[in-house]
């Protein structure tokens, strides 16, 4: 019977193999919903006639369609053609006459759109009581806030409604809905998923997000939503990674003693220290470090420029009609209006500096673990306080857009008292599979259940293990096509995948030792940095050992960051090489200072 299904993908794909119709899972949902009574969920839910519309339309069951009758609901800040995006916000309404990039894509897989949820009005909030419509009341617990801004999404998919839901993501607001509900929040790498249809928070630092059941439901919606969209200029060409088991163990930074914060919580304290033994015990490498600087670059999300990129959506709103944005809205807006140009740009050098700072601790960690939510704050609380309890929701959740990682809020065991436990994996952009494949770990064995239904969370099934046949390497000299070493790559059957170029901070040098000219590439985030063209190869595992051999000092092996926020291994070299060297980083591509040049290649 569907009333005792469990609505996982899985589930539900093995149901309509069975003959269950999709016309009957949405009568599900509806009696579901009708059962659990909460009129502050959703801003616009689907009728029935709708919903049976969109379910008949699905025809027979397709098998290849791998959402096909899976059912999702959508925060109300992204479209949905003919049914209007509030926002949040009735005097800002207005009807799309299409879906959003990701809604087309859901649907096109055969996803069936259940109705809008409710949220902290523009996606301002980490606490979703910040609406006019009504609060949601937390799946788990009602005297708890329902987690914000996506509030609507993550108590919807706490009750088992729907599979999975749609929130959007610019200080935490697709992770901390998750661990207050008992869910998993993936945030994925910025301009994985495209924000066109979708009313920007901060439109530099948005993304949406998914919330679902478990980490293989998450990853699965957001395998079919992402996809390159050249109609939204922050979009990125990041190619798609399966899960698979992570290799070797992982250097995992988790805050130290003293830049931990649980204001005061020691329940939370006890239940976080638990989890990351558990890390530890499945081979992970904890390294306790200072989160000081991650906390300050949290600090300047609301302290900062990015208070007037909010600005900018509702500006006209506000000179109209200011009674219309809710008062706690549009005090943490309006601090815009007391800032100039020249407190943004002051911002933008603050935020470099803070980088620059967190950047020797990021880059020896595989991933950061992090408590999602510090402690757990009431619905009383906020009537009391209704600023100070978001902020802390924001502890480990605001730096990490504005160093473009991506996560995923997965939860643990409950805590000592009972309430959801809940840890975030964080790690550099293009890392959303390895983030999730880790999230995994924390679902099996594990004694508790999905959300706020009485079904256990599954042990997920095994991954499969990583391809070890090839490593992809960077190539910026003689090695690339037509030139004079490429036969070193072709002789050991190396595959040339793609072209592409280095993220805006590397210099780009004719080393002194020639003839033959060779390139030297050093990462340096100076005003004189640029992208340097690049081409990709897979080389053959078995045979990485002998092509190494063959690169002479003061070359070597490292990461190199790519324009599209993902990294690859390539050659870089030491700075004791540039001696004598010619800069060519305004030429950006070596083939260029060959034809330049008169040098021999």
């Amino acid at each position: 019977m569907l009333s005792t299904l469990p609505f996982t993908i899985p589930a539900l794909r093995e149901a309509y193999a069975a003959g269950t119709s999709p016309v009957a899972v949405v009568d599900e949902v509806l009696a579901r919903l009708d059962a659990v009574n909460d009129p502050g969920i959703f801003i616009h839910l689907c009728d029935r006639d709708s919903l049976v519309a969109q379910a008949k339309a699905l025809g027979a069951y397709d098998p290849d369609k791998p959402l096909w009758g899976i059912p999702f609901a959508v925060k109300d800040n992204i479209d949905v053609a003919g049914i209007e995006t509030t926002a949040g916000c009735p005097a800002y309404a207005y009807m799309p006459d299409r879906d959003a990039f990701v809604i087309a894509q859901l649907r096109a897989a055969g996803a069936l759109m259940i109705g809008k949820t409710n949220l902290d009005q523009f996606a301002t909030g980490l606490v979703g009581v910040r609406t006019p419509y009504g609060a949601p009341l937390n799946a788990v617990d009602p005297e708890i806030v329902p987690g914000g801004s996506s509030g609507g999404s993550g108590v919807i998919v706490g009750h088992g409604i729907v599979s999975f839901a749609l929130g959007t993501d610019t200080a935490g607001s697709g992770r901390v809905p998750a661990a207050l509900n008992n869910i998993v929040g993936l945030k994925p790498t910025l301009g994985a998923l495209s924000a066109s249809g979708v009313v920007p928070a901060c439109r530099t630092l948005d993304t949406v997000s998914i919330f679902a059941l478990t980490v293989d439901d998450a990853y699965a919606a957001f395998a079919v939503a992402r996809g390159f969209d050249a109609s939204d200029p922050y979009s990125k060409e990041l190619p798609h990674q399966d899960m698979t088991d992570p290799t070797g163990p992982l250097r995992v930074g988790v805050p130290n003693a003293a830049s931990i914060k649980f204001f005061g919580d020691e329940v939370q304290g006890a239940a976080f220290e638990r989890d990351v033994a558990t890390l530890a015990a499945r081979g992970a490498v904890i390294e306790h470090v200072d989160f000081e600087p991650l906390h300050a670059i949290a600090r300047m999300l609301y302290e900062g420029a990015w208070v007037a990129e909010r600005y900018t959506v509702i500006e006209d709103l506000l000179a109209q009609a200011p009674g219309a944005v809710h008062p706690v809205t549009r005090q943490i807006i309006t601090h815009a209006e007391t800032m100039s140009a020249a407190d943004a740009f002051r911002g933008f050098y603050r935020l470099a500096e803070l980088k620059r700072a967190a950047a020797p601790m990021l880059d020896r960690l595989d991933m950061l673990c992090v408590p999602t939510v510090p402690t757990f704050y009431s619905v009383a609380d906020l009537l009391a306080d209704p600023v100070t309890p978001n902020s802390n929701n924001g502890t480990y959740t605001n730096f990490v857009n504005l160093l473009d990682m991506c996560g995923i809020a997965v939860p643990t065991a409950p805590r000592g008292d009972g309430r959801p436990g809940s840890v975030t994996l964080l790690a550099a952009a293009g890392e959303d599979a390895l983030v999730a494949a880790v999230a995994r770990g924390f679902e099996k064995d594990c004694a508790r259940m999905m959300g706020a239904t009485r079904h256990p969370v599954a042990n997920p099934a095994p991954l499969p293990a990583a391809d070890p046949g090839t490593i992809a390497l960077a190539v910026c000299g003689a090695h690339m096509t037509g030139l004079p070493l490429n036969w070193q790559l072709t002789d050991l059957n190396a595959r040339f995948v793609r072209t592409a170029t280095t993220s805006a901070d590397y210099r780009f040098y004719a080393l002194a030792d020639g003839p033959p000219a060779r390139p030297g590439l050093v990462r340096d985030k100076g005003p004189n940095a640029g992208s340097i063209a690049l081409e990709i190869w897979d080389v053959p595992t078995s045979a990485f050992g002998t092509f190494m051999a063959g690169i002479p000092a003061p070359l070597g092996i490292g990461t190199i960051h790519l324009s599209d926020g993902s990294t690859v291994k390539g050659f870089l070299c030491e700075h004791a090489g540039l001696e004598g060297a010619t800069d060519i980083t305004e030429l950006g591509d070596w083939r260029r200072f060959l034809a330049k040049s008169s040098v021999p290649a």
